[in-house]
């Protein structure tokens, strides 16, 4: 199925932040799979269709006063120093993206000054990014033992909806983020949906939720799409809006120009249901009045689920079983599983506020 590429206008985002310690802790961390560096000469990319047929380009020019390390399996989260973005249009599918670091440490000493670009390109799910994409997923689920690769099998065999990001002639064909949508209904004969439901309904603790849980996994659940969106924690941010038009655009596409009724009806999704993991301060249960304000109650690892929360119409937490972190920042907070259901017809407010949040920071 085509994409159509995305307008984009000039772009200022200085750090990301989502509480008052925020911009000292721009991103979350959490356990590292491994790391890939990008060297230090200049990665030039021609355009180059996607899978789809259509070129979607982003180019990331990366400007350090030390040494800069892209980390390809990273999977819950991790603080990078706050860094200053400067994005300008260049036509033709690509961005200039500038991050300053103004202050950057080396674990081994060595660093660089330089300029890194690298084109991020937009492709559709095939059976040869299986790996790249189950590493992105590893902790999806926490250390819950499951079928995580009948799980990336039912993402890689749905290419007309979804998303994997790469840079474009990369030798090692990484996978840097995937994004997609699965209707619960149609596969909810798999083994591997089957334990996500279950584990799901397992770690609801609430129960006027999980009535609610229990019908969209049940009566309703062919009305329901999960919205699955894994990557490196340090994917730039501009990313995030096209990557998400590109979804919700696909979705109301296959309704159309899926082969079969049956198929298109499985994309008439009416709620969406996300999982992601929050950083929730540990006393904020009991703690109430004005000393605990909700910006240091919570902290967002992706910013696009504070959006989802604010526009859902319930959504439960959890406590998440997953190796903690333990900078001085986040000793009093726990990692914490979120669930949230949104609405289909709030799609349009979210992705207007997500690209308000990007372009406004």
């Amino acid at each position: 199925m085509p994409r159509k590429p995305a307008r984009h206008r000039l772009l200022r985002c200085p750090p990301l932040t989502f509480s008052p310690f925020g911009r000292s802790m721009a991103v979350v961390a959490s356990i590292n799979k491994g790391r890939h560096k990008v060297p230090s000469s200049m990665l030039r990319t021609k355009d180059t269709p996607s899978s789809s047929g259509m070129p979607f380009q982003y180019t990331v020019l990366v400007c350090a006063a030390f040494y800069f390390i892209l980390f390809l399996f990273l999977f819950s989260s991790q603080y990078l120093q706050p860094f200053e973005h400067k994005c300008a249009h260049l036509g033709n599918g690509y961005h200039h993206v500038e991050d300053k670091n103004e202050q950057s440490d080396s674990s081994d000493g060595e660093g660089f000054e330089g300029v890194v670009q690298a084109d991020f390109a937009f492709f559709d799910p095939k059976p040869g990014d299986f790996h790249g994409v189950k590493v992105l997923l590893q902790t999806y689920l926490g250390n819950k033992q499951w079928d995580l690769s009948g799980f990336v099998d039912l993402i890689l065999g749905q290419p007309t909806v979804g998303t994997v990001v790469k840079i474009e002639n990369d030798e090692d064909d990484a996978v840097y983020s995937v994004i997609t949508a699965l209707n619960l209904g149609r596969y909810q004969d798999s083994k591997c949906m089957i334990e996500l439901k279950g584990y799901l309904l397992k770690v609801c603790q609430e129960k006027d939720v999980l009535a609610k849980l229990r019908s969209f996994m049940g009566e309703y659940a062919r009305d329901v799409g999960l919205v699955v969106s894994q990557r490196v924690v340090n994917l730039p941010p501009q990313l995030l809006p096209p990557l998400y038009d590109a979804l919700f655009d696909e979705v109301s596409w296959a309704t159309e120009d899926e082969p079969t009724k049956e198929l298109q009806n499985s994309f008439r999704i009416k709620f969406y249901l996300i999982i992601s993991k929050i950083y929730k301060h540990k006393s904020v249960d009991q703690i109430k009045g004005p000393s605990q304000s909700e910006d240091d109650a919570i902290i967002y690892i992706k910013p696009e689920d504070e959006i989802f929360y604010k526009l859902s119409s319930w959504s439960f937490s959890f406590p998440f079983p997953a190796q903690q972190v333990t900078t001085n920042e986040l000793k009093n907070y726990q990692l914490t599983g979120l669930v949230m259901a949104v609405e289909a017809r709030k799609v349009s407010a979210f992705r207007k506020q997500l690209h308000l949040l990007i372009d406004e920071e």
